[in-house]
């Protein structure tokens, strides 16, 4: 038995899979963003539900935030920040008396498409969610691709002037999450993205995403871009359509363009890439 889980900037999704080949309906609860201590005892007690004290034979699943050199923690996580610096890897498995695999949600998430969902197929997979944040990764022949600290593609700058690269307290200025994420949605309209209907509001960030997909591109050189995220699947959202026009408009350098397909798992993803994960450690 492997136990799976995606702990997000919004919720927890912990799913046990009894074969290593599907999972079951996952149990989801609310991430307390400040206190990881809590956070850990939720995770236990679902943990626990699940696997009714059968054991686990290892648990692999992903954290929203960027991790450290030997994945053991979190070093940033804007969306949770109560669980930066903890020892997230030696606490779970100290609830789960199991071996835990730690991933960035987004690279799992990533990892799910090209595996079981719309990059299945495909060699070279650069998956993108949009959401609360601006995440995603680069898959290679089924693996998340190496990498030293993980993938940031949110934090790419796409407006110079604005990130003042001079100054010391730049911050996230100029960086493309700080445009069409759910947060700066609601920064700035001043209400969530769901409740923004102007289409002007939309259209602009199609453009934006689009510039963002040509860096996507030209750095990893991917067979398709897989757009996940509420950004891109709620309603309303960024319009695909849109997307890809700018897109095509503005990516000259290669003779073929990526495929752009919107993501097919959902919200179960990085449940997905937490099963291949597991499974691949057994192998």
């Amino acid at each position: 038995m492997f136990l799976l889980f995606d702990i997000g900037g919004t919720k927890m999704r912990i799913a046990r899979s009894r074969d290593g080949e599907a999972f079951d309906e996952p149990i989801v609860l609310k991430t307390p963003l400040d206190d990881f201590e809590a956070g850990v005892k939720m995770f236990a007690a679902a943990a626990r539900e699940l696997t009714g004290g059968q054991e686990i034979a290892a648990a692999a699943g992903g954290v929203a935030g960027p991790l450290n050199r030997e994945k053991t923690g979190l070093v940033r996580a804007p969306n949770i920040p109560g669980w930066v610096g903890k020892p997230l890897k030696s606490e779970f498995e100290r609830a789960l008396g199991t071996s835990v695999l730690l991933e960035n949600d987004a690279a799992l998430a990533g990892l799910g498409e090209a595996n079981a969902g719309a990059g299945k197929g495909f060699e070279i997979v650069a998956y993108v969610t949009i959401s609360t944040g601006v995440g995603g990764a680069r898959i290679v022949d089924g693996r998340i691709d190496r990498s030293r600290f993980g993938f940031e593609i949110g934090h790419q700058i796409v407006r110079m002037d604005e990130a003042d690269v001079g100054s010391a307290s730049a911050g996230e200025a100029g960086h493309i999450e700080s445009y069409i994420s759910g947060t700066a949605f609601a920064e700035r309209y001043g209400m969530k993205a769901a409740e923004v209907r102007e289409r002007e509001a939309w259209e602009r960030a199609s453009r934006e995403l689009a510039v963002a997909l040509n860096n996507v591109a030209v750095f990893w050189s991917p067979e398709i871009i897989v757009l996940g995220g509420s950004m891109i699947t709620g309603d309303p959202a960024i319009p695909l359509g849109q997307v890809e026009q700018y897109f095509t408009n503005v990516l000259k350098i290669f003779s073929e363009k990526p495929v752009l397909r919107k993501a097919a798992l959902g919200d179960s993803g990085g449940l997905h890439g937490a099963l291949v994960l597991a499974a691949s450690s057994k192998q």
